[in-house]
Order: structure tokens, then C-alpha cells, then sequence
């Protein structure tokens, strides 16, 4: 049972959590992983929601797993569901986290004041940059 005010979120992997590279695995999203850790602290449960499959899939799921994601289900809607032709393929879900919404991809930081009510806390990088004319 989920905690009280707590959301199923289903997310994309390609263009969303990582940059869109498919079937190659891009580079990660500015700001995904964190927001994901955080969303999953508060007890959030995640749902991996993609159009990969088989290995490819497999490798998605790796690579979050290595970047400290472990997902409630994927591609469906609790772990123990099995596909049957006769019922329909949609998540069930209180939010959906996609690239192809209408309006495009909102950002991670934007999603993060959505969805837990505070903006995170940008991390300055440390280093010099230099700019030339």
C-alpha cells in the first residue's frame, strides 16, 4: 500500500531520463537521477514506462539500477502483472513523466516543484571557466 500522499509516477527512459540515443543509451538528464532518488524517499513508487524491450530494455533497467533507481514495475503496472492481449497495455498511473507530452519535456527541476511542492537546490560546480572574444 502506498503512503498517504504519496503518487504512482510512470517514466520514460529515452529523452527523458537519459537524453535520447536509442537503441544506444544517452547521456543522463540534468538533474533525473536526483529527482528520481528523491521522489522515491518520499514514497513515490516508479513505474519504468518505454518502448524498449528484450535486451535493450534490460540495459535500461541496468543503467538505472547503476545510477540508484530500482523501479516498483516495468512496463506495467505492478510486478506480478502478466500481459494479456484481451486488457489493455495502459500504465496505470497518477502521473505519466514523458518527452512526448504536448508542450515537450518540462526539465527535471521543473517536475521536482510539481510534484514535491520545492524547487532542489542547484549544485554550483567548482573550477574556473574561462570565455574568449
Amino acid at each position: 500500500m502506498l503512503p498517504k500522499n504519496a503518487f504512482i509516477i510512470a517514466v520514460d527512459f529515452d529523452g527523458t531520463i537519459v537524453e535520447d540515443a536509442y537503441p544506444s543509451i544517452g547521456k543522463p538528464m540534468l538533474f533525473a537521477f536526483d529527482t528520481l532518488k528523491n521522489l522515491q524517499s518520499q514514497g513515490h513508487r516508479l513505474i519504468l514506462w518505454t518502448y524498449r524491450t528484450g535486451s535493450k530494455l534490460e540495459e535500461a533497467v541496468a543503467f538505472c539500477k547503476k545510477n540508484g533507481i530500482d523501479f516498483y514495475a516495468v512496463n506495467k503496472s505492478f510486478p506480478e502483472e502478466i500481459f494479456n492481449e484481451k486488457y489493455s497495455r495502459k500504465i496505470h498511473a497518477d502521473f505519466f513523466i514523458d518527452d512526448r507530452n504536448i508542450g515537450g519535456f518540462l526539465g527535471w527541476t521543473k517536475i521536482h516543484k510539481l510534484i514535491l511542492n520545492y524547487e532542489p537546490e542547484i549544485k554550483k560546480r567548482k573550477g574556473f571557466f574561462f570565455f574568449f572574444k
